[in-house]
Protein backbone atom coordinates (compact mmCIF):
# COMPACT_ATOMS: atom_id res chain seq x y z
CA UNK A 1 0.00 0.00 0.00
CA UNK A 2 0.94 3.80 -0.66
CA UNK A 3 0.61 4.26 2.91
CA UNK A 4 3.10 1.73 3.90
CA UNK A 5 5.69 4.82 3.49
CA UNK A 6 4.01 6.81 6.16
CA UNK A 7 3.58 3.32 8.59
CA UNK A 8 6.67 1.19 8.50
CA UNK A 9 9.85 3.49 8.39
CA UNK A 10 12.07 5.20 11.02
CA UNK A 11 12.79 8.34 8.27
CA UNK A 12 8.93 9.15 8.78
CA UNK A 13 8.48 8.95 12.64
CA UNK A 14 7.65 12.57 12.73
CA UNK A 15 5.31 12.06 10.06
CA UNK A 16 3.17 9.51 12.42
CA UNK A 17 3.40 12.20 15.11
CA UNK A 18 1.90 14.74 13.03
CA UNK A 19 -0.56 12.27 12.07
CA UNK A 20 -1.23 11.22 15.48
CA UNK A 21 -1.38 14.97 16.52
CA UNK A 22 -4.36 15.34 14.07
CA UNK A 23 -6.47 12.53 15.85
CA UNK A 24 -5.31 9.23 14.60
CA UNK A 25 -4.46 6.29 16.79
CA UNK A 26 -1.43 4.04 16.85
CA UNK A 27 -4.09 0.99 15.62
CA UNK A 28 -4.49 3.00 12.62
CA UNK A 29 -0.98 2.49 11.38
CA UNK A 30 -1.54 -1.43 11.42
CA UNK A 31 -0.12 -2.76 8.16
CA UNK A 32 -3.72 -4.12 6.01
CA UNK A 33 -5.22 -0.62 7.36
CA UNK A 34 -5.53 1.33 4.09
CA UNK A 35 -5.19 5.39 4.44
CA UNK A 36 -8.30 6.18 2.31
CA UNK A 37 -9.50 9.79 1.90
CA UNK A 38 -12.39 11.52 1.97
CA UNK A 39 -12.69 14.79 -0.91
CA UNK A 40 -15.94 16.42 0.83
CA UNK A 41 -17.45 18.75 -1.30
CA UNK A 42 -19.20 20.32 1.48
CA UNK A 43 -20.66 24.14 1.60
CA UNK A 44 -23.73 25.82 2.74
CA UNK A 45 -23.90 27.76 -0.37
CA UNK A 46 -25.32 24.97 -2.58
CA UNK A 47 -28.27 23.66 -1.91
CA UNK A 48 -26.92 20.40 -3.61
CA UNK A 49 -23.84 20.47 -1.04
CA UNK A 50 -25.74 21.39 1.80
CA UNK A 51 -26.51 18.08 3.23
CA UNK A 52 -22.66 16.28 1.94
CA UNK A 53 -21.13 16.29 5.55
CA UNK A 54 -23.99 13.90 6.67
CA UNK A 55 -23.48 11.68 3.88
CA UNK A 56 -18.78 12.14 4.20
CA UNK A 57 -19.57 10.83 8.35
CA UNK A 58 -21.44 7.75 6.74
CA UNK A 59 -18.86 7.25 4.26
CA UNK A 60 -16.24 7.35 7.03
CA UNK A 61 -18.38 4.85 8.88
CA UNK A 62 -18.56 2.29 6.22
CA UNK A 63 -14.45 2.90 5.68
CA UNK A 64 -13.76 2.28 9.66
CA UNK A 65 -16.24 -0.41 9.24
CA UNK A 66 -14.46 -2.22 6.66
CA UNK A 67 -11.50 -1.58 7.97
CA UNK A 68 -10.06 1.34 6.41
CA UNK A 69 -8.70 4.52 8.23
CA UNK A 70 -10.90 8.09 6.62
CA UNK A 71 -9.36 10.90 5.97
CA UNK A 72 -11.33 14.23 5.45
CA UNK A 73 -10.60 17.31 3.43
CA UNK A 74 -12.60 20.38 1.40
CA UNK A 75 -13.34 20.86 -1.90
CA UNK A 76 -14.68 23.78 -3.33
CA UNK A 77 -17.56 23.72 -5.51
CA UNK A 78 -19.27 26.76 -7.64
CA UNK A 79 -23.55 26.71 -8.09
CA UNK A 80 -23.60 27.78 -11.46
CA UNK A 81 -27.20 28.82 -11.01
CA UNK A 82 -26.23 31.60 -8.33
CA UNK A 83 -23.04 32.55 -10.66
CA UNK A 84 -25.40 32.88 -13.46
CA UNK A 85 -25.03 36.42 -15.05
CA UNK A 86 -23.02 37.62 -12.06
CA UNK A 87 -19.68 36.38 -12.16
CA UNK A 88 -19.49 32.79 -14.34
CA UNK A 89 -16.58 33.04 -15.66
CA UNK A 90 -14.66 31.26 -12.93
CA UNK A 91 -17.12 27.94 -13.02
CA UNK A 92 -16.07 26.00 -16.00
CA UNK A 93 -12.16 26.93 -14.54
CA UNK A 94 -13.06 25.37 -11.30
CA UNK A 95 -13.19 21.79 -12.63
CA UNK A 96 -9.47 21.83 -13.33
CA UNK A 97 -8.92 23.31 -10.01
CA UNK A 98 -10.50 20.81 -8.12
CA UNK A 99 -8.89 17.97 -9.76
CA UNK A 100 -5.63 19.50 -9.35
CA UNK A 101 -6.77 19.89 -5.34
CA UNK A 102 -7.24 16.02 -5.17
CA UNK A 103 -4.61 15.20 -7.10
CA UNK A 104 -2.26 17.75 -4.79
CA UNK A 105 -4.09 15.79 -0.91
CA UNK A 106 -4.11 12.44 -2.82
CA UNK A 107 -0.40 12.46 -3.71
CA UNK A 108 0.92 14.73 -0.90
CA UNK A 109 -0.23 12.28 2.12
CA UNK A 110 0.43 8.89 0.37
CA UNK A 111 -3.47 7.55 0.22
CA UNK A 112 -4.40 4.42 -1.05
CA UNK A 113 -7.74 5.47 -2.31
CA UNK A 114 -10.66 8.13 -1.91
CA UNK A 115 -14.20 8.87 -2.22
CA UNK A 116 -15.14 11.66 -3.53
CA UNK A 117 -18.52 13.23 -2.42
CA UNK A 118 -19.95 15.65 -4.75
CA UNK A 119 -23.26 16.45 -6.59
CA UNK A 120 -22.95 19.78 -9.02
CA UNK A 121 -21.93 21.01 -11.95
CA UNK A 122 -17.95 21.38 -12.55
CA UNK A 123 -17.78 19.07 -9.12
CA UNK A 124 -18.28 15.85 -10.53
CA UNK A 125 -16.27 16.12 -13.59
CA UNK A 126 -13.80 17.43 -12.06
CA UNK A 127 -13.26 14.46 -9.59
CA UNK A 128 -13.72 12.05 -12.04
CA UNK A 129 -10.41 14.15 -13.77
CA UNK A 130 -8.67 13.26 -10.75
CA UNK A 131 -9.79 9.92 -10.84
CA UNK A 132 -8.65 9.26 -13.87
CA UNK A 133 -5.54 11.18 -13.93
CA UNK A 134 -3.99 9.57 -10.52
CA UNK A 135 -5.67 6.22 -10.92
CA UNK A 136 -5.94 5.18 -7.40
CA UNK A 137 -8.82 3.13 -6.60
CA UNK A 138 -11.43 5.78 -6.02
CA UNK A 139 -15.49 6.10 -6.25
CA UNK A 140 -17.84 8.84 -6.15
CA UNK A 141 -21.13 9.54 -4.20
CA UNK A 142 -23.13 11.71 -5.70
CA UNK A 143 -25.38 13.78 -3.28
CA UNK A 144 -29.16 13.15 -4.98
CA UNK A 145 -31.15 15.01 -6.93
CA UNK A 146 -33.92 17.96 -5.23
CA UNK A 147 -37.88 16.99 -5.19
CA UNK A 148 -39.91 19.61 -6.81
CA UNK A 149 -42.01 21.63 -4.80
CA UNK A 150 -45.42 21.03 -5.83
CA UNK A 151 -47.95 23.60 -5.74
CA UNK A 152 -51.96 23.36 -7.33
CA UNK A 153 -50.84 20.20 -8.59
CA UNK A 154 -47.62 22.03 -10.64
CA UNK A 155 -44.27 21.22 -10.00
CA UNK A 156 -41.80 24.30 -8.83
CA UNK A 157 -38.16 24.56 -8.76
CA UNK A 158 -35.24 27.02 -8.49
CA UNK A 159 -34.29 26.84 -12.43
CA UNK A 160 -37.88 28.17 -13.70
CA UNK A 161 -36.88 31.45 -12.27
CA UNK A 162 -34.99 32.21 -15.08
CA UNK A 163 -37.79 32.23 -17.29
CA UNK A 164 -39.85 34.08 -15.31
CA UNK A 165 -37.08 37.08 -15.65
CA UNK A 166 -37.18 36.74 -19.10
CA UNK A 167 -41.15 37.49 -19.06
CA UNK A 168 -40.40 40.66 -16.84
CA UNK A 169 -37.79 41.85 -19.72
CA UNK A 170 -40.12 40.66 -22.23
CA UNK A 171 -42.98 42.74 -20.55
CA UNK A 172 -45.16 39.62 -20.26
CA UNK A 173 -44.94 39.48 -16.39
CA UNK A 174 -44.32 42.63 -13.75
CA UNK A 175 -41.33 42.34 -11.86
CA UNK A 176 -43.80 42.14 -8.47
CA UNK A 177 -45.48 39.50 -9.75
CA UNK A 178 -42.33 37.33 -10.50
CA UNK A 179 -41.58 37.97 -6.77
CA UNK A 180 -44.09 36.14 -5.65
CA UNK A 181 -43.09 33.01 -7.30
CA UNK A 182 -40.24 32.75 -5.00
CA UNK A 183 -41.20 31.15 -2.09
CA UNK A 184 -42.84 28.22 -4.48
CA UNK A 185 -39.17 27.68 -5.85
CA UNK A 186 -37.86 26.73 -2.75
CA UNK A 187 -36.87 22.94 -2.81
CA UNK A 188 -34.18 22.39 -0.23
CA UNK A 189 -31.36 19.91 -0.54
CA UNK A 190 -30.01 18.25 -3.55
CA UNK A 191 -29.18 19.09 -7.30
CA UNK A 192 -31.63 20.89 -9.39
CA UNK A 193 -34.78 18.59 -9.93
CA UNK A 194 -34.33 18.17 -13.99
CA UNK A 195 -31.73 16.72 -15.89
CA UNK A 196 -29.40 19.72 -16.16
CA UNK A 197 -25.81 19.36 -15.95
CA UNK A 198 -25.45 17.96 -12.10
CA UNK A 199 -27.69 15.09 -12.36
CA UNK A 200 -26.21 14.56 -16.28
CA UNK A 201 -23.54 13.93 -14.70
CA UNK A 202 -24.35 11.82 -11.73
CA UNK A 203 -26.08 9.51 -14.92
CA UNK A 204 -22.76 9.83 -16.37
CA UNK A 205 -20.92 8.72 -13.18
CA UNK A 206 -23.16 5.68 -12.91
CA UNK A 207 -22.79 4.43 -16.36
CA UNK A 208 -19.51 4.73 -15.99
CA UNK A 209 -19.23 2.70 -13.37
CA UNK A 210 -17.72 4.70 -11.00
CA UNK A 211 -20.31 5.07 -8.04
CA UNK A 212 -23.07 2.19 -6.56
CA UNK A 213 -26.43 1.35 -8.97
CA UNK A 214 -29.09 3.86 -8.28
CA UNK A 215 -27.04 6.46 -7.11
CA UNK A 216 -27.42 8.72 -9.78
CA UNK A 217 -31.08 9.04 -9.09
CA UNK A 218 -31.62 8.52 -5.43
CA UNK A 219 -33.04 11.68 -4.07
CA UNK A 220 -31.00 13.83 -1.49
CA UNK A 221 -33.44 13.59 1.45
CA UNK A 222 -34.51 9.84 0.77
CA UNK A 223 -33.25 7.67 3.68
CA UNK A 224 -31.34 5.04 0.63
CA UNK A 225 -28.67 7.81 -0.04
CA UNK A 226 -27.32 7.64 3.58
CA UNK A 227 -27.13 3.80 3.33
CA UNK A 228 -25.56 4.38 0.05
CA UNK A 229 -23.43 6.54 1.60
CA UNK A 230 -22.10 4.19 4.34
CA UNK A 231 -21.85 0.83 0.98
CA UNK A 232 -20.08 3.65 -1.00
CA UNK A 233 -16.90 3.89 2.34
CA UNK A 234 -17.18 -0.18 2.49
CA UNK A 235 -17.04 -0.65 -0.85
CA UNK A 236 -13.61 1.93 -1.36
CA UNK A 237 -11.71 -0.56 0.94
CA UNK A 238 -12.44 -3.23 -1.04
CA UNK A 239 -11.63 -1.81 -4.28
CA UNK A 240 -8.01 -0.98 -2.85
CA UNK A 241 -7.65 -4.41 -1.34
CA UNK A 242 -8.60 -5.51 -5.09
CA UNK A 243 -6.38 -3.32 -6.23
CA UNK A 244 -9.37 -1.89 -8.74
CA UNK A 245 -8.34 1.22 -10.52
CA UNK A 246 -10.27 3.83 -12.50
CA UNK A 247 -8.81 3.11 -15.44
CA UNK A 248 -9.71 -0.38 -15.16
CA UNK A 249 -13.70 1.20 -15.22
CA UNK A 250 -13.63 4.06 -17.09
CA UNK A 251 -12.21 2.26 -20.28
CA UNK A 252 -13.84 3.49 -24.37
CA UNK A 253 -16.65 1.28 -23.98
CA UNK A 254 -17.78 2.84 -20.43
CA UNK A 255 -17.12 6.23 -22.26
CA UNK A 256 -19.41 5.23 -25.59
CA UNK A 257 -22.14 3.57 -22.90
CA UNK A 258 -22.45 7.31 -20.78
CA UNK A 259 -22.51 8.83 -24.19
CA UNK A 260 -25.53 6.63 -25.37
CA UNK A 261 -27.34 6.79 -22.02
CA UNK A 262 -26.73 10.48 -21.89
CA UNK A 263 -28.28 10.46 -25.80
CA UNK A 264 -31.10 8.54 -24.81
CA UNK A 265 -32.00 10.53 -21.67
CA UNK A 266 -31.54 14.05 -23.41
CA UNK A 267 -28.69 15.24 -20.67
CA UNK A 268 -27.15 18.52 -20.71
CA UNK A 269 -24.61 19.80 -23.78
CA UNK A 270 -21.75 20.27 -21.05
CA UNK A 271 -21.52 16.63 -21.26
CA UNK A 272 -19.50 17.21 -24.90
CA UNK A 273 -17.09 19.55 -22.93
CA UNK A 274 -16.60 17.02 -19.72
CA UNK A 275 -16.76 13.67 -21.02
CA UNK A 276 -13.86 14.36 -23.97
CA UNK A 277 -11.76 15.57 -20.74
CA UNK A 278 -12.52 12.71 -18.12
CA UNK A 279 -11.67 10.32 -21.00
CA UNK A 280 -8.41 12.24 -21.83
CA UNK A 281 -6.80 11.94 -18.18
CA UNK A 282 -7.94 8.04 -18.35
CA UNK A 283 -6.30 7.80 -21.69
CA UNK A 284 -9.07 7.62 -23.92
CA UNK A 285 -10.04 9.92 -26.81
CA UNK A 286 -13.34 11.04 -27.34
CA UNK A 287 -13.66 13.13 -30.10
CA UNK A 288 -17.20 15.50 -30.52
CA UNK A 289 -18.06 13.81 -33.86
CA UNK A 290 -18.42 10.76 -31.45
CA UNK A 291 -21.31 12.09 -29.40
CA UNK A 292 -23.27 12.82 -32.89
CA UNK A 293 -22.60 9.39 -34.15
CA UNK A 294 -24.29 7.70 -31.11
CA UNK A 295 -26.90 10.20 -31.15
CA UNK A 296 -28.11 9.96 -34.77
CA UNK A 297 -28.38 5.93 -34.18
CA UNK A 298 -29.65 6.25 -30.14
CA UNK A 299 -33.84 7.21 -29.73
CA UNK A 300 -34.42 9.64 -26.92
CA UNK A 301 -36.85 7.80 -24.70
CA UNK A 302 -37.05 10.50 -21.66
CA UNK A 303 -38.82 13.76 -21.58
CA UNK A 304 -37.23 15.07 -18.09
CA UNK A 305 -37.21 18.61 -17.44
CA UNK A 306 -36.15 21.25 -19.03
CA UNK A 307 -37.18 19.22 -22.15
CA UNK A 308 -40.37 17.82 -20.72
CA UNK A 309 -42.51 17.55 -17.61
CA UNK A 310 -40.91 14.22 -15.58
CA UNK A 311 -38.09 15.33 -13.08
CA UNK A 312 -35.49 12.99 -11.91
CA UNK A 313 -37.58 11.65 -9.03
CA UNK A 314 -40.11 10.51 -11.88
CA UNK A 315 -36.70 8.30 -13.45
CA UNK A 316 -36.21 6.73 -9.66
CA UNK A 317 -39.65 5.87 -8.75
CA UNK A 318 -39.46 4.40 -13.21
CA UNK A 319 -36.11 1.99 -12.00
CA UNK A 320 -33.47 4.61 -12.07
CA UNK A 321 -30.48 4.56 -14.55
CA UNK A 322 -30.66 0.88 -14.22
CA UNK A 323 -34.06 0.44 -16.26
CA UNK A 324 -32.58 3.17 -18.84
CA UNK A 325 -30.18 0.72 -19.26
CA UNK A 326 -32.37 -2.11 -19.69
CA UNK A 327 -33.88 -0.34 -22.61
CA UNK A 328 -30.53 -0.34 -24.04
CA UNK A 329 -28.99 -3.15 -23.75
CA UNK A 330 -28.39 -4.68 -26.81
CA UNK A 331 -26.73 -1.04 -27.99
CA UNK A 332 -24.61 -0.80 -24.79
CA UNK A 333 -20.73 -2.79 -24.94
CA UNK A 334 -19.62 -4.63 -21.78
CA UNK A 335 -17.87 -2.58 -19.28
CA UNK A 336 -16.99 -3.52 -15.47
CA UNK A 337 -18.60 -0.93 -12.63
CA UNK A 338 -16.97 -0.40 -9.12
CA UNK A 339 -19.53 -2.34 -7.87
CA UNK A 340 -17.89 -5.64 -8.87
CA UNK A 341 -21.08 -6.32 -11.26
CA UNK A 342 -20.62 -5.29 -15.54
CA UNK A 343 -22.59 -2.47 -16.75
CA UNK A 344 -24.31 -5.42 -19.29
CA UNK A 345 -25.59 -7.78 -15.85
CA UNK A 346 -27.02 -4.58 -14.41
CA UNK A 347 -28.84 -3.43 -17.69
CA UNK A 348 -30.14 -7.66 -17.90
CA UNK A 349 -31.40 -6.86 -14.08
CA UNK A 350 -32.64 -3.68 -14.69
CA UNK A 351 -36.99 -3.10 -14.45
CA UNK A 352 -38.49 -0.44 -16.84
CA UNK A 353 -41.84 0.58 -13.92
CA UNK A 354 -43.71 3.57 -16.31
CA UNK A 355 -43.05 3.06 -19.88
CA UNK A 356 -43.92 6.74 -20.42
CA UNK A 357 -41.19 7.95 -17.85
CA UNK A 358 -38.71 6.30 -19.60
CA UNK A 359 -40.32 5.02 -22.91
CA UNK A 360 -39.28 1.67 -25.16
CA UNK A 361 -36.85 2.24 -28.10
CA UNK A 362 -39.66 1.71 -30.46
CA UNK A 363 -41.96 4.57 -28.91
CA UNK A 364 -39.43 7.05 -28.65
CA UNK A 365 -39.94 10.95 -28.12
CA UNK A 366 -37.31 11.57 -30.84
CA UNK A 367 -35.80 9.33 -33.32
CA UNK A 368 -32.42 10.53 -32.44
CA UNK A 369 -30.55 11.59 -28.96
CA UNK A 370 -30.29 14.82 -27.58
CA UNK A 371 -27.04 16.67 -29.05
CA UNK A 372 -26.23 17.29 -32.24
CA UNK A 373 -23.27 18.27 -33.85
CA UNK A 374 -23.65 21.25 -36.59
CA UNK A 375 -20.73 22.52 -39.22
CA UNK A 376 -20.19 24.56 -41.59
CA UNK A 377 -18.50 28.23 -42.79
CA UNK A 378 -18.97 29.47 -38.77
CA UNK A 379 -17.84 26.12 -37.29
CA UNK A 380 -15.71 23.36 -37.34
CA UNK A 381 -18.18 21.98 -34.64
CA UNK A 382 -20.76 23.18 -32.52
CA UNK A 383 -23.51 21.92 -30.15
CA UNK A 384 -27.01 22.19 -29.47
CA UNK A 385 -30.03 19.62 -27.73
CA UNK A 386 -31.97 18.84 -30.18
CA UNK A 387 -34.22 17.25 -28.49
CA UNK A 388 -34.96 20.64 -26.52
CA UNK A 389 -35.74 21.97 -30.49
CA UNK A 390 -39.55 22.97 -31.60
CA UNK A 391 -40.06 20.94 -34.62
CA UNK A 392 -40.68 23.91 -36.77
CA UNK A 393 -37.07 25.73 -35.95
CA UNK A 394 -35.15 22.83 -36.75
CA UNK A 395 -34.39 24.53 -40.13
CA UNK A 396 -33.98 28.18 -39.76
CA UNK A 397 -32.18 31.11 -41.25
CA UNK A 398 -32.65 34.81 -40.25
CA UNK A 399 -30.83 37.70 -39.78
CA UNK A 400 -27.60 38.15 -37.18
CA UNK A 401 -28.24 40.31 -33.88
CA UNK A 402 -24.64 40.68 -32.54
CA UNK A 403 -23.88 41.50 -28.96
CA UNK A 404 -21.07 41.18 -26.92
CA UNK A 405 -22.46 40.98 -23.03
CA UNK A 406 -25.73 38.75 -21.82
CA UNK A 407 -26.43 42.46 -20.35
CA UNK A 408 -26.64 43.91 -23.79
CA UNK A 409 -28.99 41.25 -24.84
CA UNK A 410 -31.18 41.42 -21.89
CA UNK A 411 -31.65 45.26 -22.79
CA UNK A 412 -32.41 44.77 -26.00
CA UNK A 413 -35.24 42.02 -25.02
CA UNK A 414 -36.64 44.62 -22.89
CA UNK A 415 -36.12 47.57 -25.34
CA UNK A 416 -37.83 44.53 -28.02
CA UNK A 417 -35.17 44.96 -30.47
CA UNK A 418 -34.88 41.71 -31.16
CA UNK A 419 -37.53 40.76 -33.73
CA UNK A 420 -38.81 36.90 -34.62
CA UNK A 421 -36.68 35.34 -36.84
CA UNK A 422 -33.50 36.88 -36.12
CA UNK A 423 -30.42 34.67 -35.08
CA UNK A 424 -28.57 36.64 -31.96
CA UNK A 425 -25.29 36.13 -31.98
CA UNK A 426 -22.91 36.32 -28.56
CA UNK A 427 -19.18 35.97 -29.23
CA UNK A 428 -16.34 36.16 -27.70
CA UNK A 429 -17.74 34.06 -24.60
CA UNK A 430 -15.58 31.13 -25.11
CA UNK A 431 -12.63 29.28 -22.61
CA UNK A 432 -9.94 32.38 -24.24
CA UNK A 433 -12.74 35.36 -25.20
CA UNK A 434 -15.05 35.39 -21.70
CA UNK A 435 -12.41 34.15 -20.66
CA UNK A 436 -13.88 30.73 -18.94
CA UNK A 437 -16.61 29.86 -21.04
CA UNK A 438 -19.96 31.12 -18.72
CA UNK A 439 -23.19 29.27 -19.28
CA UNK A 440 -26.04 31.25 -21.18
CA UNK A 441 -28.88 30.20 -19.17
CA UNK A 442 -29.88 33.78 -18.22
CA UNK A 443 -30.35 34.89 -22.05
CA UNK A 444 -31.70 31.88 -23.19
CA UNK A 445 -34.82 31.48 -21.06
CA UNK A 446 -35.01 35.22 -21.03
CA UNK A 447 -35.73 35.00 -24.77
CA UNK A 448 -38.30 32.51 -24.27
CA UNK A 449 -39.78 33.73 -21.07
CA UNK A 450 -39.98 37.10 -23.20
CA UNK A 451 -42.07 34.74 -26.04
CA UNK A 452 -40.16 34.40 -28.66
CA UNK A 453 -40.81 31.57 -30.70
CA UNK A 454 -38.34 31.55 -33.52
CA UNK A 455 -35.33 33.42 -32.19
CA UNK A 456 -32.51 31.47 -32.60
CA UNK A 457 -29.41 31.82 -30.50
CA UNK A 458 -25.39 31.09 -31.51
CA UNK A 459 -22.44 31.28 -29.04
CA UNK A 460 -18.99 30.55 -28.82
CA UNK A 461 -19.58 29.87 -24.95
CA UNK A 462 -22.00 27.16 -23.63
CA UNK A 463 -25.47 26.44 -22.24
CA UNK A 464 -26.73 24.97 -18.68
CA UNK A 465 -28.27 21.70 -18.42
CA UNK A 466 -31.71 23.91 -18.37
CA UNK A 467 -31.48 25.77 -21.33
CA UNK A 468 -34.39 24.54 -24.05
CA UNK A 469 -35.29 25.90 -27.70
CA UNK A 470 -32.89 26.55 -30.38
CA UNK A 471 -29.83 27.44 -28.75
CA UNK A 472 -26.35 26.50 -30.35
CA UNK A 473 -23.00 26.57 -28.29
CA UNK A 474 -19.64 25.76 -28.06
CA UNK A 475 -18.70 27.48 -31.35
CA UNK A 476 -15.06 26.17 -32.77
CA UNK A 477 -13.44 28.18 -33.41
CA UNK A 478 -14.09 30.65 -31.00
CA UNK A 479 -13.88 34.26 -31.77
CA UNK A 480 -11.15 35.14 -29.51
CA UNK A 481 -8.81 32.44 -31.95
CA UNK A 482 -10.02 33.79 -35.02
CA UNK A 483 -13.57 31.85 -35.25
CA UNK A 484 -15.69 32.94 -37.73
CA UNK A 485 -18.64 33.91 -35.28
CA UNK A 486 -16.19 36.74 -34.49
CA UNK A 487 -16.44 38.48 -37.60
CA UNK A 488 -20.72 38.19 -37.95
CA UNK A 489 -22.17 41.37 -38.11
CA UNK A 490 -25.89 42.34 -37.59
CA UNK A 491 -28.31 41.64 -40.54
CA UNK A 492 -26.06 38.60 -41.88
CA UNK A 493 -28.13 36.07 -43.01
CA UNK A 494 -27.18 32.67 -40.62
CA UNK A 495 -28.71 29.48 -41.48
CA UNK A 496 -29.74 26.54 -39.67
CA UNK A 497 -30.28 22.92 -40.38
CA UNK A 498 -30.06 20.55 -37.67
CA UNK A 499 -31.37 17.45 -39.47
CA UNK A 500 -28.68 18.12 -42.23
CA UNK A 501 -26.27 19.40 -39.32
CA UNK A 502 -25.18 22.28 -41.21
CA UNK A 503 -24.63 26.30 -39.50
CA UNK A 504 -23.62 28.70 -41.87
CA UNK A 505 -23.66 32.44 -43.16
CA UNK A 506 -24.07 33.70 -46.17
CA UNK A 507 -21.14 35.49 -47.06
CA UNK A 508 -17.93 33.82 -49.15
CA UNK A 509 -14.41 32.74 -48.08
CA UNK A 510 -13.26 35.98 -49.03
CA UNK A 511 -15.80 38.77 -47.20
CA UNK A 512 -15.20 36.13 -44.17
CA UNK A 513 -11.20 36.39 -44.10
CA UNK A 514 -11.51 40.13 -45.24
CA UNK A 515 -13.81 40.88 -41.54
CA UNK A 516 -11.58 38.80 -39.66
CA UNK A 517 -8.37 40.65 -40.09
CA UNK A 518 -10.23 43.62 -38.91
CA UNK A 519 -11.92 41.93 -35.67
CA UNK A 520 -10.77 43.39 -32.60
CA UNK A 521 -11.35 41.12 -29.40
CA UNK A 522 -13.51 43.07 -26.31
CA UNK A 523 -11.81 44.39 -23.31
CA UNK A 524 -12.75 42.20 -20.31
CA UNK A 525 -11.58 42.45 -16.75
CA UNK A 526 -9.61 39.66 -15.78
CA UNK A 527 -8.79 38.38 -12.59
CA UNK A 528 -4.76 36.36 -12.24
CA UNK A 529 -6.80 32.92 -12.77
CA UNK A 530 -9.11 34.01 -15.45
CA UNK A 531 -5.97 35.53 -17.19
CA UNK A 532 -3.98 31.84 -16.52
CA UNK A 533 -7.25 30.10 -18.09
CA UNK A 534 -7.14 32.42 -21.03
CA UNK A 535 -3.66 31.84 -21.82
CA UNK A 536 -4.08 28.21 -21.26
CA UNK A 537 -6.88 28.04 -24.18
CA UNK A 538 -4.65 30.47 -26.90
CA UNK A 539 -4.56 28.05 -29.73
CA UNK A 540 -6.95 25.51 -27.62
CA UNK A 541 -10.59 24.59 -28.76
CA UNK A 542 -12.57 24.47 -26.17
CA UNK A 543 -12.45 20.71 -25.89
CA UNK A 544 -8.42 21.00 -24.69
CA UNK A 545 -7.56 20.19 -28.23
CA UNK A 546 -5.27 22.14 -30.08
CA UNK A 547 -6.22 24.12 -33.19
CA UNK A 548 -5.11 22.66 -36.71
Amino acid sequence: MRSDVLKQHIETLPHRALLLSAGLTEEDFEPGKPFIGVANSYNDIVPGHIHLNELTQDVKRGIRDAGGVPLEWGVPGVCDGIAMFVEMRLSLPSREHIADNIEIMALSHSLDGWVGVTNCDKITPGMLMAAGRLNLPAIMLTGGPMKANVVAGKKHHPIEGFGLVGKVKGGKMTAEEAERFLPHMVCGAGSCVGLYTANTMATVTEVLGMSLTRCATTLATDPLKRKQAYETGKRIVALVNEDCKPRDIMTRAAFENAIRVDMAMGGSTNTVLHIPAIAREAGVEIEVDRFDAIARETPNICKIIPAGPYEMADIDRAGGIPAVLNRLRDMLKDSPTVTGTSIKELAADGKVLDDEVIRPLDNPYFQEGGIAVLKGNIAHSAVIKQTAVDPGMMVHSGPAKVFYTETELLDAIEARAIAEGDVVILPFQGPAGAPGMPEMLTPTDAIMGAGYKRVALVTDGRFSGGTTGPCIGHVEMEAYNGGAIGALQNGDIVEIDIPRRRLNVRLSDVELKERLRKVQAPARKLTPLLKSYREKFMGINCYGERIV
